[in-house]
């Protein structure tokens, strides 16, 4: 397929706690789009977004939002009303993979390894714990880490939580419990069909929460990850199924955790990334330059990506 030149709208920012990421994402592949020689259109998503997307008249929207409403479905359904041809996936794949529960009920009956837990209402933390500690309470459609809290026997958070004490359960009505998993901190990227590398996360400090991911010095990448070769196949292989069960599009992120002392029966997957980070530090680009992949190239196979699967729709 010809590599355009195409004319590009960068969708980015919105109002997610995740718009600063979505702005760095943005400016990213907008730059690397000039830098091949296409013409950008950078939209910052505010509420006047359609109307300014039909201005555009673009050949296709790269979609670099994280977080609600630009990766849960919403934005997704609009282009779709528009007839947009737009970057990452659809709308379905996106309602269920936002939602952790919904994840687990689409990808667990085929045999993916996640851990248990179910839905607990905040309110209900204050009175006993949902399950015994430690624990992870973490927001069910939120990604980047956002809110998410690792409630221990000895920690500060009271036992029961204390109502006064910083936490998603004061942020959120519902929230997701599962059993904590101790060990490593594991992900592995797909672009198109293909799993990429695994990347060990080894915060400097605390656990890989929102402020580990993206403040620079505060996270090192083990890339590839120096783990044993069974663990690195069974990370892609999860991470590609996970993706193809979905119906992701273009790239995706699968994060792991991985009990080193139980092998392979001690890796869990925790969540899909249907819009993974852009960022100079974000790890999709990292595992692509490992193989030899530039950033600019890598948001060219996306746009084509995105692109090909519009016109096979066309032509099915």
């Amino acid at each position: 397929m010809s590599r355009g030149p195409w004319h590009v709208a960068v969708l980015m920012g919105g109002w997610s706690a995740e718009r600063p990421v979505s702005l760095s994402s943005g400016e990213g592949v907008a730059k690397a789009l000039e830098s091949r020689g296409h013409k950008v259109t950078r939209i910052d998503m505010d509420r006047d977004v359609a109307a300014r997307l039909a201005e555009a008249k673009a050949d296709v929207v790269f979609n670099a939002l994280h977080g609600v409403p630009g990766e849960d479905g919403t934005v997704q359904g609009m282009m779709d009303l528009m007839g947009l041809t737009y970057t990452h996936s659809g709308l379905a794949t996106s309602v269920i993979a936002i939602d952790k529960q919904l994840t687990k009920q689409a990808l667990v009956p085929h045999g993916i390894p996640m851990p248990g837990g179910h839905i607990v209402s905040s309110e209900s933390l204050f009175e006993a714990d949902p399950l015994p500690r430690p624990y992870v309470v973490k927001p069910v459609n939120e990604g980047s880490s956002v809110g998410v809290a690792i409630v221990t026997q000895d920690g500060n958070y009271g036992s029961p939580i204390g109502r006064d004490v910083e936490g998603p359960w004061l942020h959120f009505d519902e929230l997701l419990a599962e059993p904590y998993i101790r060990g490593r901190e594991l992900t592995t990227a797909v672009l198109g069909d293909e799993a990429l590398l695994v990347t060990e996360l080894r915060p400097k400090s605390g656990f890989y929460d929102f402020d580990a991911k993206y403040t620079d010095g505060m996270t090192e990448h083990v890339c590839p990850a120096e783990i044993p070769e069974e663990i690195g196949q069974a990370c892609k292989a999860i991470a590609l199924r996970a993706h193809q069960l979905l119906g992701c599009k273009g790239a995706s992120r699968s994060d792991f955790r991985w009990d080193d002392n139980q092998g392979v029966e001690g890796l869990f997957l925790l969540e899909v990334n249907t819009q993974p980070g852009m960022t100079p530090l974000s790890l999709v680009p990292e595992q692509a330059a490992k193989l030899g992949i530039d950033y600019a190239e890598l948001v060219e196979r996306i746009v084509e990506d995105a692109l090909q699967g519009a016109r096979g729709a066309k032509h099915g």
